[in-house]
């Protein structure tokens, strides 16, 4: 029991101190005239169009949970769209604390109010991750076919560094595959066991998850489906791009410029709690790369991570507390 205590310890303080011990580096890195600009940026900036950031990443979420609806449905469980969204906006919330916590919590909250099946529910989360992984990908290869030589030379560095701390010693690999190895036998023999009850409840979740990954295949409202997943990513993308127009020197950035630093810093969140620490240096260093100054690329960074963080620890934090509340009214 103690163990499990400490493991869920760490889950959340490792990722909390990697974020801090990031914006120290970020600090460290700074003289004090460029961190007093990289205020100054943010204290000056165009808020309308940070306001417009939020509405558009709202616009986001509530398409989010709309589209929930159609892989839900298609299982033959009818939802309220408010709990759909709230339970949402809940496990956004949820992934600020431990990342990738939001998903379970997402299908315990739809599971408690709406009486679905938790498995089900869990399934029908991972098909459309499943979804967003596709749109994700696209993202990354139009970032590829706009700026590939610039890309490539970044993946080349990251391929030489990788190389270097960790193919270069063998033990590790040896350690690594022998690691691997007892674990695919261990579980290869507890599987033969057909009588085991631990591997009859994990064959029954993987069958209710199964049932939801297949519901995106088998709905009704296919093309509603891609087109709410298509709106979500292209929203993500608006509200990252919208606020460059906050600051001067990145009111004329290129749409190329733009959505490398889209893709770059949407590999960050699941790094840190959403980002803490690594979105801004990330964005910062992406946008160093097409002549954009550490002040200004900091500062769009920061207030990017910021309005979307105060947007879900808002309407996360509401939804938390109100959820029951409406529940109780019906």
């Amino acid at each position: 029991m103690q163990k499990k205590q400490i493991t869920k310890a760490l889950k959340i303080i490792v990722p909390v101190l990697f974020g801090v011990f990031l914006i120290w580096i970020t600090y460290q890195n700074t003289t004090p005239q460029e961190r007093n600009d990289v205020m100054r940026y943010i204290k000056e900036a165009d808020y309308f169009w940070v306001g417009v950031s939020i509405f558009i990443g709202l616009l986001s979420h509530l398409s989010r949970a709309y589209r929930w609806g159609f892989t839900l449905g298609t299982l033959g469980y009818k939802t309220k769209f408010l709990n759909r969204f709230m339970a949402v906006m809940i496990a956004y919330f949820a992934n600020l604390g431990i990342p990738r916590s939001g998903e379970v919590l997402r299908a315990t909250t739809i599971t408690t109010y709406e009486n679905v099946s938790f498995e089900k529910a869990f399934g029908t989360i991972v098909a459309e991750r499943i979804a967003d992984v596709i749109m994700s990908l696209l993202f990354v290869l139009t970032a590829l076919l706009l700026q590939y030589d610039l890309i490539l030379s970044i993946l080349e560095q990251l391929f030489k560094l990788i190389q270097t701390k960790i193919f270069s010693n063998i033990w590790l690999l040896i350690i690594f595959f022998a690691i691997a190895s007892v674990l695919f036998l261990l579980a290869y023999r507890m599987f033969k066991n057909p009588h085991n009850k631990f591997i009859l409840k994990i064959k029954s979740f993987l069958l209710g998850l199964e049932e939801g990954v297949l519901s995106i295949l088998s709905m009704d409202k296919k093309w509603a489906f891609i087109g709410h997943t298509v709106f979500i990513w292209i929203m993500y993308l608006v509200m990252f791009y919208v606020v460059f127009f906050a600051i001067p020197e990145t009111q004329n950035i290129s749409f190329s410029a733009a959505i490398v630093s889209f893709v770059t810093g949407s590999f960050t969140i699941a790094t840190t709690n959403g980002g803490l620490g690594s979105f801004p240096l990330v964005i910062q260093e992406t946008l160093s790369l097409f002549k954009i100054s550490t002040q200004s690329g900091l500062a769009i960074g920061w207030i990017i991570w910021s309005s979307q963080t105060i947007l879900t620890v808002i309407t996360g934090a509401l939804s938390f507390f109100y959820i029951p509340i409406f529940n109780n009214k019906k």
